[in-house]
């Protein structure tokens, strides 16, 4: 795994694909990991694009953040810009998931410079934010111990079902175990998720909608057919709110299609990502 330094901290990160294809950076949500996009990479690795799957402060990251990093939605956003910058990245293609894809929404509309291309899968987005199964952490996070003590709950594989476990269809104990297990043994890493927690507003994602028609670059809708968190309907709303937009619904899977679907969500992005690149790869290794 490597690693690079932001003013906010260290952020780990896995890569797959080769080091001369068009890059694709990926945003996880709430208490994940970049380990979700794994059986993605591998798959979109095979089509010659670089795939970098970063771990984000989110609660699942492995060293905590310096105290005085902005551990908003928008300070998160400004990492991922700080990040791209720092790897010298270019036409990329940025793909959310979950509360990731909320924070894409933010990247592309503050911080696009960077960007090429963007892809949001099942994710919050418009009036629908914070998610109402997120409501009893955001209020323990105006408490520290409180919210330390419902982080420690995630101790039980059953509270953990409870937590994720219509995010799939595909079985998720060892992906949550892996994801809740800093959170619950260091507690600066929790502080940062409860930091985050208590910064959730419905805001973030209005503003970010009201500027979404600003992004003129091409857009991928990937919507989850049963997803039981994020509706259709939002996933539509997103593909007329993005100028140079299609949305496709992506069945037997719910939010996670990566897990679910992952030949087929692999199949859209790099179509998606070869038809719109702008740079020429070539050009690069000359």
């Amino acid at each position: 795994m490597d690693t690079v330094d932001l003013g906010g901290g260290t952020i780990h990160y896995e890569t797959a694909g080769p080091s001369t294809g068009r890059p694709i950076v990926f945003i996880h949500g709430y208490a994940m990991g970049g380990s979700l996009w794994r059986p993605l990479s591998a798959r979109l690795a095979q089509h010659g694009v670089r795939c970098i799957a970063p771990t984000w402060p989110l609660g699942a990251h492995q060293q905590a953040m310096a105290p005085s990093a902005d551990m908003t939605m928008h300070g998160v956003a400004a990492m991922v810009a700080e990040f791209l910058d720092v790897l010298g990245l270019d036409d990329v293609v940025l793909v959310g998931n979950d509360t990731g894809g909320a924070i894409a929404q933010v990247v592309a509309t503050e911080f696009p410079d960077r960007l090429g291309a963007l892809v949001l899968t099942s994710c919050d987005a418009f009036e629908h934010f914070p998610p109402p199964i997120l409501a009893p952490l955001i209020t323990a996070s105006r408490v520290p111990v409180l919210f330390r003590a419902a982080v420690q709950a995630m101790r039980s594989k059953l509270v953990r079902r409870r937590a994720y476990g219509a995010l799939a269809h595909a079985d998720l104990d060892a992906l949550t175990a892996e994801w809740t297990h800093r959170a619950v043994r260091d507690p600066a890493i929790a502080e940062d998720l409860r930091r985050f927690t208590g910064s959730l507003t419905r805001q973030t994602t209005l503003d970010a909608a009201a500027r979404l028609p600003r992004f003129t670059k091409p857009a991928l809708i990937a919507w989850s057919a049963d997803d039981a968190f994020f509706p259709q309907e939002d996933g539509r709303r997103l593909a007329e709110a993005l100028p140079h937009s299609r949305l496709e619904v992506i069945d037997n899977s719910r939010t996670f299609s990566m897990l679910d679907q992952p030949d087929v969500l692999a199949g859209l992005v790099a179509e998606f990502a070869t038809a719109t690149s702008t740079v020429s790869r070539d050009a690069d290794r000359c």
